[in-house]
């Protein structure tokens, strides 16, 4: 398809402002508030860890906004998104397009977090703005898929800084040239690789995709560079072809946009590492439950979709880092310890001689015809015996949703004694009675938990 058939960048935002103006149809808001919590959940319980600590202190400004959520001090506006994205994406614990592979939320809270800070909105706006960065990404993935992630992108990072222009934008309140025009100066920042895979780098790219759509938000609102830009990008098929040479969909920009949401789609992991794997390790976790002692293991022939051992094939790794990006230390974890929480995937776990000695025992065996949600173990023990513990459809899926219930507890182990409140307060966005800022949502649930 040619880029002829690309929308303008006035249109996209035609159709967000005119999608913005408008209440969230039910279900997505349901979607939106589940999205807003887990990744909010996911940016606190990273806000004590030594990298965000790290980064902090390098961004560490005299004058700004709150740094990101849990973490103490200032930072810039873009110093403040990216370091909030950065939190929100550092333990791959957060929400996941299945289809694209991108994790929407992390880049759209940090847009969130900083540009929402003195804007003013209602409760229902800062809704709106978080759905719609969602869903601009979301679907500017759909059209670059899957050729983009094939090359080697991260796509969180390529497709998320227009994610979080669309938000920073909205929450500035701004007409159609002016986020026209932070689309395109957001289109001009993409950047990402999977090689970073299992590095700090990969969440620095969700924080960069936060940092690059704050700035651009407020540069168009201050006219700068718009007329360049202009020039430069006349519609988003130049984007989309530096996306995806080869194949892009122009189409999936906007159809049925406003009617049709791929937010609704979104998916929230109950193991903080990547989606590929979790088949595996609820196989795993199946078989500990089943009495398979570590000890008695041989081999374990683990039966995946493709992507497994592409995106997830570490097999030694030595740091909690790399373990998130090793299928085989997901599996011996889950065998070993019947779980598959953030110890598990710490430096500490990566470590220990009794995963270590089991991931030495497991085989990837990649099987095309195998859905990407499922998985077999084929676990032969000591005494010649096989034990078979498969699983059609993983935890976290589509076909099998966390729950309610279920994200509330993960929150909980996160935010300790704050994630009923966390969800009560993100609830009541949509009631339109609910605090416009990200900030003001987590100072209303703190004083909620003191005066419990």
């Amino acid at each position: 398809m040619t880029t002829g058939d690309a929308p303008s960048y006035e249109e996209l935002a035609e159709v967000v402002l005119d999608a913005a103006s408008q209440r969230l149809p039910a279900e997505v808001e349901k979607a939106a508030c589940r999205t807003l919590f887990n990744v909010l959940a996911v940016a606190v319980g990273a806000s004590g860890s030594p990298e965000v600590t790290r980064l902090s202190a390098a961004l560490a400004a005299p004058i700004g906004v709150p740094a990101a959520p849990g973490v103490d001090g200032n930072a810039s506006p873009v110093g403040a998104a990216l370091l909030t994205g950065f939190a929100a994406h550092l333990d791959d614990f957060d929400d996941t397009h299945l289809e694209t592979v991108i994790h929407p939320g992390a880049s759209v809270l940090g847009a969130a977090w900083a540009a929402g800070w003195p804007a003013g909105a209602s409760g229902r706006d800062l809704l709106a703005a978080f759905a719609l960065g969602c869903e601009v990404q979301l679907r500017l993935g759909l059209a670059v898929s899957p050729e983009h992630y094939d090359r080697g992108w991260h796509i969180t990072g390529t497709c998320g800084v227009v994610g979080a222009a669309v938000t920073a934008g909205l929450l500035g309140a701004p007409g159609r040239d002016r986020l026209a025009a932070a689309l395109r100066l957001a289109s001009l920042q993409t950047l990402g690789h999977r090689e970073a895979f299992g590095t700090e780098v990969k969440p620095f790219h969700a924080g960069k995709a936060a940092a690059g759509g704050v700035l651009a938000a407020a540069e168009a609102a201050r006219g700068r560079f718009t007329a360049g830009a202009a020039d430069v990008l006349p519609d988003t098929g130049g984007l989309l072809r530096a996306l995806a040479p080869g194949g892009r969909s122009p189409g999936r920009l906007l159809d049925g946009f406003g009617t049709r949401w791929e937010l609704a789609d979104n998916t929230f992991k109950p193991y903080p590492c990547g989606i590929v794997a979790h088949p595996g390790i609820d196989a795993a976790v199946g078989a500990h439950d089943r009495g398979v002692a570590p000890a008695d293991v041989v081999r374990i022939r683990y039966r995946c979709h493709p992507l497994v051992p592409e995106l997830m094939g570490r097999l030694d790794p030595q740091t909690g880092l790399q373990a998130r990006f090793s299928a085989v230390h997901g599996v011996a974890a889950g065998l070993a310890r019947g779980t598959g929480g953030l110890a598990e995937f710490g430096d500490a776990a990566a470590a220990d001689p009794v995963l270590a000695r089991l991931r030495a025992r497991v085989d990837l065996c990649p099987e095309p015809r195998m859905p990407r949600d499922s998985a077999v173990l084929e676990i032969h023990t000591g005494d010649g015996g096989t034990v078979v513990s498969a699983v059609e459809h993983a935890r976290g899926s589509l076909l099998r949703p966390l729950t309610d219930d279920e994200l509330i507890g993960k929150a909980e182990t996160l935010a300790p004694g704050r994630a009923q409140a966390i969800w009560d307060a993100v609830a009541r966005l949509g009631e339109g009675s609910g605090p416009g800022t990200v900030q003001a949502l987590l100072e209303e649930t703190r004083r909620e938990v003191v005066a419990r």
